[in-house]
């Protein structure tokens, strides 16, 4: 089982993003997560840094690997230019970089004026998606496409890796976990429901690797933690598609206003207390995932990378040796 940290581009700076990028190599962590967003979910958070600036800077501070978590390369942004986006990174990274991708959100793809596709229309965008940056990966020469939903003229990456880049991808539900088994080299998602992760592994993925990522909030106190995460963090409470198709940060704070404090409370690992903290690993140890991903809410991410540091990591490490 390996640890890593899942750097939180709508929360944090891009110089927060890079020191904590650092100082996880430092704390024990074993590879990096890094959100891909136009927007952040909601005011609060405040911030929403480039990606792809951001993976650059990193690669240049630590040697984790990183993956993005996730990355929508069907509307806001053309496949053919995230190929070469995520060339460019994996020669920064020295081929320690995959290239998590998702069917995304309203939040970040409408900003263009696109009609927000339905969920199958967005699994079909994105299986060429797919297609296409694999092609302008492997492929000598120009490459041209003339497909359904993207069209691409003799194009050609220069930069790229001396090996293909792997594919993960995410998958929140059966239908988007059956693409994923078909096409992608791993799965990611952010719960620890062992039915979908078995589902994926039965339809062909196999032994390819899993990804999980969670949120905790590191506060000198529980009631402060838990206040920060419902501030900052509420909308991971929204049940449903509502965060796969509310349109704009005011629409994601207007229906967190139906998440309570009491389930934030709940639901979230807050506080200073370690014990608390490794418990929170044990629903995505126990469903069998080969990679977890932990992620701080509000401004105590080094206090929270220290405990880790000295306490977290070496007890998850003692109770789940490789």
């Amino acid at each position: 089982m390996q640890i890593g940290y899942f750097l939180s581009c709508e929360e944090y700076t891009p110089a927060e993003l890079i020191e904590q990028a650092r100082l996880a190599e430092e704390a024990g962590f074993e590879s990096l997560w890094i959100s891909d967003h136009f927007h952040p979910w909601n005011d609060a958070q405040g911030q929403s840094a480039f990606v792809w600036s951001a993976i650059g800077a990193i690669s240049q501070v630590c040697e984790l690997p990183v993956t993005t978590a996730v990355t929508c390369p069907t509307v806001r942004i053309h496949p053919a230019v995230i190929a070469q986006a995520a060339a460019t990174s994996a020669v920064l990274l020295n081929g320690r970089f995959r290239l998590g991708i998702g069917t995304g959100e309203a939040l970040n793809e409408h900003v263009l004026g696109s009609v927000w596709p339905t969920v199958d229309v967005r699994l079909e965008m994105l299986e060429e998606a797919v297609e296409v940056m694999r092609r302008l990966w492997t492929e000598d020469g120009f490459v041209s496409h003339h497909g359904k939903h993207y069209t691409v003229d003799t194009a050609r990456i220069y930069t790229k890796p001396t090996e293909p880049l792997p594919i993960y991808m995410s998958g929140f539900g059966p239908e988007a976990t059956d693409v994923a088994a078909r096409i992608a080299d791993g799965y990611i998602t952010t719960t620890p429901d062992k039915e979908l992760l078995q589902r994926f592994r039965d339809n062909g993925g196999g032994s390819k690797p899993a990804q999980v990522g969670f949120k905790v909030s590191y506060a000198p106190t529980e009631d402060e933690g838990v206040e920060q995460a419902h501030r900052i963090w509420g909308n991971s409470g929204l049940p449903g598609e509502l965060s796969q198709v509310l349109p704009s940060p005011r629409h994601f704070e207007q229906a967190t206003q139906l998440v309570t404090k009491e389930a934030t409370a709940s639901s979230v690992t807050a506080g200073p207390d370690a014990e608390a903290h490794v418990k929170a690993f044990a629903p995505y140890v126990e469903a069998g995932f080969d990679e977890i991903y932990v992620a701080n809410m509000g401004p105590y991410a080094v206090d929270m990378m220290n405990l880790y540091r000295t306490e977290v990591l070496p007890e998850l490490r003692r109770t789940n040796p490789a």
